[in-house]
């Protein structure tokens, strides 16, 4: 018997309530990572430059060994992956704090950052991937675009939520308790929240278009197809916007005698983004996301170029009021983009590379940023929001170019 669209079930009947909470949580402590341990190092080595480098190694990390972790959920299952990510990565972080405290030289401070960022569990991506998976396989064809849609919406602002708060809760923590708080807050909830999530009953879901031997139908080479390529490169704008965003504004908030001010303005853009990222769920789908990427990156480097010339603290909460409505919905666009041209069987690995992408481009930004503002100056380094945001958009342009139009 044929069920219609209206009596199917719908995501959230599917994979509950708990989900959706667990979930949440469980991707905090990425986000406290890249600041604890910059924070951490700063405080007890006295070195920012180390600090940034220690950063700049958890991205590392995760760069080159996350994409591999999302291979290993594709071929063998969520569950096991994260299982083994969680622990590791929880007694890294918990080394790392000894590490920093330690006599142990410099290279030892970055070995150990890197271990923090090579062991570090993908749950956003692996969560995209779960519920793209149980979208496409359980749910009925008719409602399988918007709920996707929906479902990139909730990720997306999910993940700007924690990024916002992750590093004003490694703030408070630094600032009421000891440095080393945020680290040993974050391995905790690592192993709590990222085991649940693990041992969530969908973590047993494995996509229907894998073989008996757990094998993709497709290519490992598939995934390297520029239509895919140009979506990773496309978030890695973004990623670095993230980056230069923050360590510019903190530059520029530091002129004005109030850096711990700088968190406090980035929640305009973060709270924004994710407000909006939300509503993309509503857009009509005549509104493609070749059309969206090129819409909402044009506003994003707008607001970029305000920033770069913002002259007073006015200004610029105005301008990064402005990059909030482009930047949520231009990460959810990317995503959503992602989902759908990934390789059959491979949609752990490409929201992996994806998320890497991210990370990879806050870390760098960071560092480069950090370093401009240091050597030149501010206005050097709110330059780098608008480089990053050019970026974004150039990408978006190459995607519409290679994009058929759809009428």
């Amino acid at each position: 018997m044929t069920q219609n669209s209206s009596s199917a079930p719908g995501l959230l009947k599917l994979v509950g309530v708990p989900y959706f909470v667990v979930a949440f949580i469980a991707r905090l402590p990425f986000a406290m990572m890249v600041v604890g341990v910059l924070t951490m190092v700063v405080t007890a080595r006295g070195s920012l430059s180390l600090g940034g480098l220690a950063s700049a190694a958890v991205g590392a990390g995760t760069a080159l060994i996350g994409p591999f972790l999302g291979a290993a959920a594709d071929r063998y299952g969520q569950r096991p992956v994260l299982i083994v990510s969680a622990v590791l990565n929880a007694a890294m972080l918990a080394a790392f704090a000894g590490v920093v405290y330690s006599p142990l030289g410099e290279a030892v401070v970055l070995v150990a950052g890197f271990a923090i960022g090579a062991t570090a569990p993908q749950v956003s991506p692996m969560s995209r991937s779960r519920l793209v998976t149980i979208i496409d396989d359980r749910m009925l064809p008719a409602q399988r675009v918007r709920t996707t849609s929906a479902t990139m919406s909730y990720e997306s602002a999910a993940d700007e939520t924690v990024f916002v708060f992750g590093p004003f809760l490694v703030g408070i923590l630094a600032s009421f308790i000891a440095p080393w708080a945020p680290i040993v807050l974050a391995s905790l909830l690592t192993l709590i929240f990222v085991g649940a999530f693990a041992l969530h009953p969908t973590g047993r879901h494995v996509s229907a278009s894998r073989g008996v031997d757990g094998a993709a139908p497709s290519a490992v080479s598939e995934l390297f197809r520029i239509r895919l390529l140009v979506v990773v490169l496309g978030i890695f704008g973004v990623g670095l916007l993230f980056g230069a965003t923050l360590t510019s504004l903190t530059a520029f908030m530091a002129d004005r005698g109030a850096a711990e001010q700088a968190g406090l303005l980035y929640g305009v853009m973060g709270i924004g983004s994710a407000i909006l990222a939300l509503g993309v769920a509503w857009l009509p789908p005549r509104f493609t996301l070749a059309a969206r990427w090129l819409v909402f990156g044009s506003i994003l480097l707008i607001g970029a170029g305000l920033v770069a010339t913002a002259s007073s603290v006015g200004m610029m909460i105005l301008a990064l009021a402005i990059m909030g409505i482009g930047v949520g919905p231009t990460l959810v666009t990317q995503y959503s983009l992602g989902a759908a041209r990934s390789p059959l069987g491979r949609s752990a690995t490409v929201m992996t590379m994806l998320g890497s992408g991210v990370v990879v481009g806050q870390a760098l930004a960071s560092a480069v940023t950090g370093e401009l503002g240091e050597s030149i100056g501010t206005a050097a380094a709110l330059l780098m929001p608008l480089v990053a945001a050019g970026i974004v958009f150039a990408t978006g342009l190459a995607n519409r170019l290679m994009t058929p139009i759809q009428r």
